[in-house]
């Protein structure tokens, strides 16, 4: 019998997680969208809703995360890559958890509790060591996964004993965490990348770079997660999103985005980051109660940030990974437009009167659909094939 090791998929740490979290995008979508229009009771009393979230943020987007950190930790600590059965472990833990999960309360709810729970623990056990041994400034990586493994353990516990209020501020929690990685994580590569571009094309304009904004906004993002958790006023709630969008949007300027139109690849990674102050002040206004087409803000940060950074991290990083020219397919552009389209169609249509809330969803979702379709089918192969430089991993 062959080791893990020799299996292409479990090569390396962003192969079989890239591989789960693009599935899960495809496939939990659609679910939704047929739950919805059949009006299923998915999870018996609890509200349905519940699920849908908690898969996109816990099946789809932390697959993803924990595809990245087993990516960039090694280059991180200079380490050996993570490959063979610890990877195995890691990924049949992730596969258990949808599985049981989706069963609700009803079904085997203390496995799908406790395979759900030992997701994030696993990864840490994994990306740990390197990191404490090296001291490396990544070190808040852990912090981060702490706060997620802690929001889903309090929201696994509201289900559990029917407190949707409760669980609905804990799913809340965790997208505030996602949005600090993406600004800490965001705020490298994105201008790191935009430079090497710009260079490469003989540019010789600086991107600008303010040191106090650079330590403000991770401080600005615990603030606005804090702010969520402990329940603040909406007036107050508002006041730190519209603070955080313009720190945000003030960044982003100095970043020359308008320069960056002719790379998919480039410009994907600076439309995600404008999701940011975008739904900082979508969310302001719901809040202040002044812009009812606001209300869907969730939405700008669940697919417009998160979403499209994901692809845009998950695209970039198996090109590179493999061996390959960092240059998308044509088919992987019409998916990063796809899924913008996704996020406008959901948060700004329903309130235009143009279609029906219902026939919005079924666009959103299909926009949706279509853009996880094309990943997993361009990127299926490259995640599943060894590397075309002939190398490990």
């Amino acid at each position: 019998m062959r080791s893990p090791a020799t299996w292409t998929v479990f090569s390396y740490g962003f192969r079989p997680l890239f591989l789960a979290s693009g599935v899960s995008a495809l496939l939990v979508v659609p679910v939704w969208l047929w739950v919805q229009w059949h009006q299923f009771a998915l999870w018996g009393s609890a509200p349905p809703m519940l699920w849908h979230a908690h898969e996109m943020l816990f099946g789809f987007a932390g697959a993803a995360v924990a595809g990245f950190l087993l990516t960039a930790v090694p280059s991180w600590t200079s380490s050996r890559g993570f490959a063979g059965w610890p990877l195995v472990a890691l990924a049949l833990m992730w596969v258990a958890a949808r599985a049981l999960l989706l069963a609700g309360p009803e079904g085997p709810w203390l496995w799908a509790v406790l395979a759900d729970l030992a997701f994030l623990p696993l990864l840490a056990a994994l990306i740990a060591p390197p990191i404490l041994r090296e001291r490396n400034r990544n070190m808040v990586m852990l912090v981060v996964l702490a706060a997620l493994w802690g929001s889903d353990a309090v929201f696994l516990y509201a289900v559990s004993v029917g407190q949707p209020e409760l669980a609905n501020r804990m799913l809340r929690f965790a997208l505030d965490v996602l949005l600090l990685l993406i600004t800490i994580i965001g705020g490298r590569i994105v201008p790191a990348f935009t430079s090497n571009a710009l260079r490469r094309q003989g540019e010789t304009i600086a991107l600008r770079s303010v040191p106090w904004l650079e330590r403000a906004l991770p401080a600005m993002m615990l603030l606005n997660a804090a702010a969520g958790v402990l329940g603040l006023m909406p007036q107050g709630l508002a006041s730190v999103a519209l603070l955080a969008a313009l720190l945000h949007a003030w960044r982003l300027a100095g970043w020359r985005s308008l320069r960056v139109g002719g790379e998919p690849i480039l410009w994907v990674l600076h439309l995600a980051y404008a999701w940011l102050p975008l739904g900082f002040v979508l969310k302001a206004l719901a809040l202040w109660g002044i812009a009812e087409f606001a209300q869907f803000w969730l939405h700008a940060f669940g697919i417009g940030a998160v979403a499209t950074m994901i692809v845009a991290v998950m695209t970039r990083a198996s090109l590179g990974h493999t061996g390959r020219p960092l240059v998308v397919a044509r088919p992987i552009a019409w998916a990063y437009g796809l899924l913008t389209l996704a996020a406008l169609c959901r948060v700004l249509l329903p309130h235009t009167g143009v279609l029906s809330y219902p026939v919005v969803l079924l666009l959103a979702g299909g926009l949706w659909t279509a853009a996880f379709a094309i990943l997993v089918a361009v990127y299926g192969p490259i995640l599943t094939q060894p590397r075309v430089d002939g190398r490990a991993g």
